[in-house]
């Protein structure tokens, strides 16, 4: 048992590197810093020796060896691979102490199918030329697996907040906070994989309107390549400006629900502490997301404002498992 909460614990830390380096990787345009998968160039490593190098520009003649961004892109793949052989190891205690674990043995056993998945869609965004949908669904399955891998080692090592377990209106508005909080990381990586955080510059209005031209039939389209429209029409200015504002009105409507929430939690002394990390991030995060915008997107904070949205849904997770009885 020490052994299964030591691995779930860690992995649930190397998932939140995985998640961070992930972003690192989008935003500093490498993810096509690798041509091909699960290797880069054909080799397990990054080409670096003359004949190395030569040896990767004919067999990948139209993409030229940038090192700096095929490292980048490697250095993410060592770590979700190390998390994929984490997560079997995980499984594979978790059923060898099944009567013992504190979770039922399916959710390692959907974690381990939601890692080969993800490893697919890995791939994917390679193969696929970074197409907006792969790219935005192998997001949420990250965020995905930290939520799970969080759930399972609060409820292994953590404690649920005695008198609120049974709380079945508090239950309902923490599990709703989990569908808000993913419907805006949707958000935010459909308008990151679109290239759409700099639609517009300005705050609080956009092109200096509240509602300005925007064309929602293209924006959010879900079965195109990266830039054109269905049709293989190159996006409109209209259709990113659509994508950016819907972000913008997700984010409002995230704080007030998650802020609401947060100020009720600071009224219970078991769960006070966790409302107010949650109320800290949700300010940070806001605070991040218009520094982003009025500075044009500096590297450092849009990767912290992917940071702090997975610190917020660890915060999220912890206390929807504080608030659920033991036996589930």
């Amino acid at each position: 048992m020490r052994l299964f909460n030591k691995l779930v614990l860690f992995s649930t830390v190397l998932t939140l590197c995985v998640v961070v380096l992930g972003a690192y990787v989008r935003l500093s345009d490498a993810g096509l810093g690798c041509p091909d998968w699960p290797g880069c160039y054909g080799t397990l490593t990054v080409p670096q020796s003359e004949a190395a190098l030569q040896h990767a520009q004919t067999v990948y003649p139209e993409s030229p060896v940038e090192n700096a961004k095929a490292w980048k892109e490697m250095i993410h793949r060592y770590f979700a691979g190390g998390l994929g052989l984490f997560v079997l190891a995980i499984f594979i205690t978790a059923w060898r102490l099944s009567k013992e674990i504190k979770v039922s043995v399916w959710l390692p056993t959907f974690l381990l199918g939601l890692i080969i998945f993800q490893a697919a869609l890995g791939m994917w965004t390679v193969t696929m030329l970074l197409k907006p949908a792969i790219v935005t669904a192998h997001l949420l399955g990250g965020m995905s697996t930290l939520a799970i891998l969080t759930w399972i080692s609060h409820r292994q090592i953590g404690v649920v907040s005695t008198g609120f377990e049974h709380a079945a209106n508090l239950r309902l508005w923490m599990r709703g906070s989990l569908v808000v909080l993913f419907m805006q990381i949707f958000l935010g990586g459909w308008t990151s994989t679109n290239y759409a955080a700099l639609a517009c510059t300005d705050f609080p209005t956009c092109h200096g309107a509240w509602i300005p031209d925007m064309d929602f039939s293209n924006a959010f389209h879900l079965i195109r390549e990266l830039g054109v429209d269905a049709t293989g029409k190159t996006l409109d200015l209209a259709a990113y400006t659509a994508i950016q504002w819907t972000h913008r009105i997700g984010a409002l409507i995230t704080f007030i629900y998650i802020g609401l929430l947060g100020l009720w939690l600071l009224k219970a002394p078991q769960i006070k502490k966790l409302g107010l990390i949650m109320l800290g991030l949700l300010v940070l995060q806001i605070v991040l997301g218009v520094a982003n915008l009025l500075l044009h997107l500096p590297l450092v904070l849009a990767v912290g404002h992917n940071m702090v949205a997975a610190l917020l849904l660890i915060t999220v997770v912890v206390l929807n498992s504080k608030i659920t009885p033991k036996n589930y």
